[in-house]
């Protein structure tokens, strides 16, 4: 088949979203010349707190333009706990991109890696691997996107109560929802348990009562997997007790939020978690920790995270295109990742180990070299 190119706004962002975006890079270019077929054509885009204090905007003119023409979206991080707006709130474009592009489906695994800090002592823990796809674009985020709407709430009393919407939606909830179980039905087919838990608090919110009947009408149209529930408070409990008994989790957007950091942190940190956010149209990969700006440039940030997310782009590439040169790639990305780890190779400062980000980019490019194509086939 003929080279297909596919277009990429890449943002690096602030702090260490820098120094891990640019090792995915580096990664996915050496993964995409060993299986051909395929290129990447990156459209930077300057966005973040950084830019902002510069420019006064959180997005460079056109930048929208040139995100919504891509055929994915590559981000760092984004984000300075200096850099706040006048009402407190960091500077975050990336939450009003989720409501322009609808990207709904925020797609957060947790697996555990051989030779990584596991919290918990029970031996199970390593047999953690799970999914939580957390709802991106309504829920109790949704006035966080006020920003781009141009929505002023409590405008008469600013300074005597706030409030923020926690919004529920049928359409975009059937969407996630559907999104969760076709997930699960993917694992399954590759081994997994396949089954999807709800989470939510629907005893006591309405609006938490109407995700979970939506979530019991969707099951239905997917009888092979299994559907659960399971109130948010349990749930924390339960990634504390029996974090390897879940498949794929389907929440509202904060509580999704939590988890999946609090997941993060039974599998080695925040720098293990990988994160997507898919939509009908658009799609954005993106480590799911924050900018560090403490050891931005200092050879000291692990760049997992930040390559799981890029071969997690490969995959969507390939599925969207109907190919499988980026499918394989990014396989083969995570297949790397996973053996890296195993063998001791990948020893990521973090975790505690030696290795700085160029040192672990080294060497994850001489595991690409290494693997036979042909044992993967």
């Amino acid at each position: 088949m003929p080279t297909e190119t596919y277009s990429i706004a890449y943002i690096p962002g602030d702090g260490v979203g820098v120094d891990v975006s640019d090792a995915a890079i580096a990664i996915v270019s050496a993964a995409g010349a060993r299986i051909g077929g395929f290129a990447l054509s990156l459209a930077p885009v300057h966005a973040g707190a950084a830019y902002y204090s510069e420019e006064g905007v959180d997005l460079e003119p056109g930048g929208e333009a040139v995100i919504a023409g891509a055929d994915a979206i590559l981000l760092g991080a984004i984000g300075l706990p200096n850099v706040r707006r006048p009402d407190g709130t960091e500077i975050s474009p990336h939450l009003r991109l989720r409501d322009q592009l609808q990207l709904y489906a925020g797609v957060r695994p947790i697996k555990a890696f051989a030779n990584t800090p596991l919290r918990l002592a029970d031996p199970r823990a390593a047999e953690i691997d799970c999914v939580i796809v957390r709802e991106s674009t309504e829920g109790l985020f949704y006035s966080a996107a006020a920003h781009g709407r141009g929505d002023h709430l409590n405008a008469g009393q600013p300074d005597e109560e706030c409030r923020d919407i926690l919004r529920i939606t049928r359409p975009t909830t059937e969407k996630l929802h559907d999104f969760a179980f076709r997930l699960a039905r993917k694992r399954k087919a590759r081994g997994g348990p396949g089954h999807v838990t709800c989470v939510d608090k629907a005893n006591v919110f309405r609006s938490m009562a109407f995700f979970r009947k939506v979530f019991d009408e969707r099951a239905g149209q997917f009888p092979e997997i299994g559907a659960r529930h399971n109130y948010v408070d349990a749930q924390a409990l339960d990634f504390i007790r029996k974090p390897w008994a879940f498949d794929v989790l389907v929440s509202e957007n904060m509580f999704g939020d939590i988890l999946s950091d609090l997941a993060g942190g039974l599998v080695g940190g925040m720098g293990m978690a990988a994160c997507a956010e898919i939509g009908d149209a658009h799609a954005l990969f993106q480590p799911a920790h924050g900018s560090a700006p403490d050891i931005m440039g200092q050879d000291k940030a692990n760049p997992t995270a930040a390559i799981l997310s890029a071969a997690m782009m490969l995959e969507y590439l390939g599925e969207r295109a109907d190919r499988d040169e980026p499918r394989i790639a990014g396989e083969l990305i995570a297949a790397t990742i996973e053996r890296g780890y195993a063998e001791q190779r990948l020893r990521p400062i973090e975790i505690g180990g030696d290795m700085g980000t160029a040192a672990f980019v080294k060497e994850t490019l001489a595991l690409i070299d290494e693997t036979n194509l042909n044992a993967m086939a």
